[in-house]
């Protein structure tokens, strides 16, 4: 079976809609992209203001998506379209309950030189507070390509 690894450029981009009320959000890290037959997996590290570093693990199939972070901040977030999942988001600062509601999951992987785009549209329920609508996209490309 075909594997392989790449050092990539990622930009994760969120937006969130609360009521109107919008928040926009872009990270930008260097990372590594795999590919392993039908899974697509990219992990990359993000420093933090307090010089702590978070692992992220962001794991693709054709049908679900898993973000999983470790650190001072663990989540382990999963995302299948038109389905309901739970998970707790755990920061130093206590523990918060997410409930998510995935609308659509689209994905295009990184072909030779090309770029990967991830955009999931969702809704998240914090604590079982009134749901905000969330965008997710993601892209990715070959660093030094």
């Amino acid at each position: 079976m075909d594997t392989y690894k790449k050092s990539v450029a990622i930009e994760l981009r969120t937006t969130i809609d609360d009521n109107g009320q919008m928040e926009y959000n872009t990270i930008k890290q260097s990372g590594d992209f795999y590919k392993k037959n039908h899974l697509d997996v990219l992990t990359y590290e993000e420093k933090m203001e307090d010089n702590s570093t978070i692992k992220n693990l962001i794991t693709i199939q054709t049908d679900r998506v898993s973000i999983k972070r470790s650190g001072n901040v663990t989540m382990n977030q999963k995302f299948r379209k038109n389905h309901t999942t739970e998970n707790v988001f755990q920061h130093p600062h206590g523990n918060i309950h997410m409930e998510t509601y995935t609308n659509s999951i689209s994905y295009q992987s990184m072909n030779e030189n090309d770029q990967g785009k991830l955009t999931i549209s969702y809704t998240v329920k914090l604590n079982g507070q009134e749901e905000r609508k969330h965008e997710l996209v993601l892209t990715y490309t070959e660093e030094g390509a």
